[in-house]
């Protein structure tokens, strides 16, 4: 890389680190910390909510797909996604703030101990923060990889050196910091992407470019659908994607909880779906014409780089690098705010009396604390990545199985519809979303990719939907009923003073 591009990578680690220290000033609470204290405008959560859903996978493996399989992974990926967040601006979105409004919770998973009961909420509460340990562990080791390839740097040195850079904007910052930094990131992926795209456009020949050069590209290239990833795939992703980027992704279900209001939320879903019909488009085009500057490559996973040091000048290179650096940071930046959330709020003061009674500002600090200690839990996990060899990889797999069950009895215990389905309901969802992936990974190897990936979320929805069906007749408990009244309209609640955001 040239000088300019080094000098344009520091610019925008300084920048960074400005947004954590100018964030700090926002900060008085954990209620500031943890979801902005309801102050988040719907264009810039909706961005942060965009922006949160990508990582460097979209630059590596998600552009050896656009090279080898073309315009399919829009229609599964960027469009499944839209439909997916679309409904849930209807039916998720505006309840996850009313929650923070009526209830005053931090954590996405606070109000399942009303809802279900503790011994569930503590469950899924435990499960998810030991085993993001891992998966933050693996981020932090495919961020160093990147940066190894782009400029040499070593692995051991790229993970210190984008953990450092998070840990000191995240810890002193906290969402406030977060969603600021995904929101340049995005303005950056914008820039970078925008030119990248006019410059293929210019070596294809023109605008028209953008219709006719599909006829010099592979035959299935230019279908909506394109084996393996044809028409079930697309649905199962669907399927997916509601739970994930609705909330079952605990950083995403920040991003809604944070809003002033159910009506904010529902336009700060309704802006996320929209950059992601919209702007994959302009992103993907480059990997989609890349076979005709680049055929039969034998690495597509570097497609994305080799463009963009074949064909942007130099600063620009730095420029993307950048965002794909930060894309990917966003992401754990993203969900070690939401773990520490979740471990301040759901966990300690399970543990402890005195952590319960605390004032905003002793919650604060020790809000600060967990993360400091989970950031550098996750890092020593990076650092060693070797040594775990097959087991790392095995564990952020069971991540994937488990994080999908979770999000049924988290996402569907805010709709009215399911009041019958109670905490034995969720736990057995979850136990058989479990079952069913181990089933499937270690049993039928001849199931199809759509069906092995979607076959956990719909065994957990099934029992979990089947078990509320059989228990129609008894009586919900009078706090779940309150509970999902209020959570019906942003009227202030009756039992409950709304938090003043």
């Amino acid at each position: 890389m040239h000088a300019a591009d080094w000098v344009v990578i520091l610019f925008y680690f300084l920048v960074m680190v400005a947004i954590g220290v100018w964030s700090f000033k926002m900060v008085k609470g954990s209620g500031d910390y943890f979801v902005a204290g309801g102050r988040l405008p719907w264009w810039l959560s909706g961005a942060s909510h965009h922006v949160s859903g990508y990582s460097g996978v979209v630059f590596t493996a998600y552009a050896a797909i656009a090279y080898s399989y073309g315009f399919t992974i829009y229609l599964w990926w960027a469009v499944a996604i839209t439909i997916s967040v679309i409904l849930g601006a209807h039916l998720i979105a505006p309840r996850w703030a009313r929650l923070r409004m009526k209830r005053n919770i931090e954590s996405p998973l606070e109000y399942l101990s009303i809802r279900y009961n503790l011994p569930a909420q503590q469950v899924m509460a435990w499960s998810g923060v030991l085993l993001k340990v891992f998966d933050v562990g693996a981020k932090w080791t495919a961020i160093a990889i990147l940066l190894n390839g782009f400029t040499g740097i070593p692995i051991l040195t790229g993970i210190l050196l984008s953990g450092g850079v998070s840990l000191l904007y995240i810890t002193i910052g906290g969402l406030w910091a977060d969603v600021w930094n995904d929101f340049a990131q995005f303005v950056v992926q914008v820039i970078a992407g925008t030119v990248l795209f006019v410059v293929v456009l210019s070596k294809l020949g023109g605008i028209g470019a953008a219709w006719t050069a599909w006829d010099e590209l592979p035959p299935g290239n230019s279908q909506l659908f394109n084996e393996p990833y044809g028409v079930g795939f697309f649905l199962a992703f669907i399927f997916i994607s509601f739970f994930s980027y609705n909330g079952g992704t605990w950083n995403l279900a920040q991003r809604y909880i944070a809003a002033p209001s159910g009506p904010e939320a529902k336009k700060a879903a309704y802006f996320s779906a929209f950059l992601y019909l919209i702007w994959p488009l302009i992103m993907f085009f480059p990997m989609w014409m890349s076979p005709i500057f680049f055929p039969n490559l034998e690495n597509p996973d570097q497609v994305y780089v080799k463009l963009t040091q074949e064909f942007l000048p130099a600063g620009l290179v730095g420029l993307v690098l950048a965002g794909l650096f930060a894309a990917t940071m966003s992401m754990t930046s993203g969900d070690i705010n939401a773990v520490s959330a979740v471990i301040t709020r759901d966990i300690l003061p399970v543990v402890s009396n005195k952590i319960r009674g605390m004032d905003q500002t002793a919650s604060l600090r020790l809000a600060r604390y967990t993360t400091l200690i989970f950031t550098l839990l996750t890092l020593i996990i990076g650092m060693n990545a070797d040594d775990f060899g097959g087991v790392l990889g095995l564990v952020i797999s069971w991540f994937g199985a488990l994080i999908g069950p979770v999000s049924i009895p988290m996402l569907l215990g805010l709709l009215p519809a399911f009041k019958h389905s109670d905490s034995t309901a969720a736990l057995s969802s979850i136990a058989a979303g479990l079952i069913t992936f181990i089933a499937f990974k270690y049993g039928f190897t001849e199931a199809s990719e759509a069906v092995e990936v979607s076959a956990p979320l719909l065994a957990s929805l099934v029992v979990y939907v089947g078990m509320g069906w059989f228990n129609r007749h008894k009586p919900v408990p009078e706090e779940v009923e309150q509970l999902l009244a209020t959570l019906q309209d942003d009227s202030p609640s009756l039992d409950q003073p709304a938090v003043k955001a």
